[in-house]
C-alpha cells in the first residue's frame, strides 16, 4: 500500500515579522502485508522542502510491524507514534482544524512524537480500545524553559538506558447505543513515564531526572457541531539537573468548537464531498507552571492563544485552510498576531 500526506503554508506576521511560504511537510507512506496477520507500516517525512545542516528535516516518523493475533491482543514493534493526546495520533491535515497544529501539540505534547519500542494494542470491548508500549525514553538535556519537553525527543538512535512506559485507553460511550441523535463521542486517557538519562547513539547525559505525564482528551460531534479538547500535566523530578529554568511541572490544555455551515443543497457534482467548517480554539500552555525553589520563571513559557478560522474540504482528502491567531504571554505587551493560509492533503 502506498500513500501519504502533506501541507503547504503561507504565514504572515503582524508588523515587521517574517512572512514566508513553507512546504511544511511531505510524508510518504508505504505498507506491506506479508500475511493477513503480519503487516509493515512506515512513514518517511521531509520538512521545509530542503534538508541541510540546520535546515529542514528528513526522518522516519513511523516504521513498525503489527502482528495481529485477534481483536483483543496484538503486538506492535518498531518506531510508532507515542499514544498521547489527539493530534499526535491523527495529524494528517484533513483531520484537524487550523493551518498550524495547536500550540498545546507543540509545547505540551510535542507532535509528531515518535517512540521506538514494543507493546500491545487491541479492543477489549466494542467500545473500549487500548495501547501500551515499552519504549526508549526522552533526553532530559533537550528540555528547555520555553519549549518544555519538545527538544527531548530523540529522532535518530535513542538510548535504552532508561526506557519509558506509555499507553492510552479510548472509550466510545455511544457505540452500544447506536450513536443516538447522530452523536459520536470518544473519551481518552493517556500517560507516559520514565527516566531522562537517555541520549542519541546510546551516549547518555548523566542526569538523575524523570518525567511522569498524564493526559485526557475528548472528541464529540452532534449534528453540525464538533467539540474537541485535551489537557495534560507533566511532572519532572530532578529538574535542577537539567537546563536553566526547566520547570518541575508543566501544564496545558486546549478547547475547540467547529460548526459545519455548508448547506446540503450545495453538496452536488464535483462538490458532493465538500464541507466548510468555521472554528474557534483556545490554547493555554504553561511550560513554567511550577519551577524549583530559587528558579526565576521564564515569562515567555506562560502563554495563551485564540485561533479563529475555517477549514474548507474540497473533498475528504484535500483541504484549504485559513486562520488568525491572537497570542499573548506573561511578558509586557501582546505577541504579534499571525495570519495563516494553507492547503493540505492525504491519499
Amino acid at each position: 500500500t502506498f500513500g501519504g500526506y502533506g501541507e503547504v503554508h503561507w504565514n504572515f506576521t503582524e508588523g515587521s515579522g517574517n512572512d514566508e511560504i513553507d512546504i511544511h511537510r511531505f510524508v510518504f507512506y508505504m505498507g506491506y502485508q506479508f500475511e493477513d496477520w503480519i503487516q509493515l507500516h512506515s512513514e518517511t517525512e521531509i520538512e521545509h522542502a530542503f534538508v541541510s545542516e540546520g535546515d529542514g528535516e528528513l526522518s522516519i516518523e513511523q516504521l513498525h510491524f503489527d502482528f495481529l493475533t485477534g481483536n483483543t491482543l496484538n503486538i506492535r514493534a518498531g518506531r510508532m507514534l507515542t499514544p498521547v493526546g489527539i493530534t499526535n495520533l491523527k495529524h494528517e491535515p484533513p483531520s484537524f482544524n487550523g493551518v498550524e497544529r495547536p500550540s498545546f501539540d507543540k509545547y505540551i505534547l510535542p507532535t509528531t512524537w515518535s517512540s521506538d519500542g514494543i507493546g500491545l494494542f487491541g479492543k477489549l470491548m466494542s467500545d473500549l480500545k487500548y495501547q501500551i508500549y515499552l519504549v526508549g525514553g526522552l533526553d532530559g538535556e533537550g528540555f528547555s524553559s520555553k519549549d518544555g519537553i519538545r527538544g527531548g525527543r530523540i529522532k535518530e538512535r535513542p538510548s535504552l538506558n532508561e526506557p519509558a512506559i506509555t499507553g492510552r485507553v479510548d472509550f466510545f460511550p455511544f457505540v452500544r447505543l447506536g450513536n443516538p441523535a447522530a452523536q459520536t463521542l470518544r473519551l481518552g486517557l493517556s500517560g507516559y513515564g520514565g527516566g531522562l538519562d537517555n541520549g542519541n547513539h546510546g551516549t547518555n547525559p548523566g542526569v538523575e531526572s524523570s518525567i511522569w505525564l498524564a493526559s485526557a482528551d475528548f472528541e464529540y460531534s452532534v449534528h453540525n457541531v464538533d467539540l474537541r479538547g485535551a489537557v495534560a500535566h507533566e511532572q519532572i523530578s530532578g529538574a535542577l539537573e537539567l537546563a536553566d529554568g526547566v520547570a518541575s511541572d508543566i501544564f496545558g490544555f486546549y478547547l475547540e468548537v467547529g460548526l459545519h455551515i455548508l448547506p446540503e443543497s450545495m453538496k452536488i457534482g464535483r462538490f458532493s464531498e465538500s464541507d466548510l467548517v468555521l472554528f474557534a480554539r483556545y490554547d493555554d500552555v504553561d511550560t513554567q507552571f511550577e519551577v524549583p525553589a530559587g528558579v526565576v520563571k521564564n515569562r515567555a513559557g506562560t502563554r495563551d492563544e485564540v485561533t479563529l478560522g475555517f477549514t474548507w474540504s474540497l473533498t475528504r482528502q484535500v483541504v484549504v485552510k485559513g486562520d488568525i491567531q491572537l497570542r499573548d504571554d506573561d511578558n509586557p505587551g501582546d505577541l504579534p498576531t499571525l495570519y495563516n493560509f494553507g492547503i493540505g492533503w492525504e491519499f
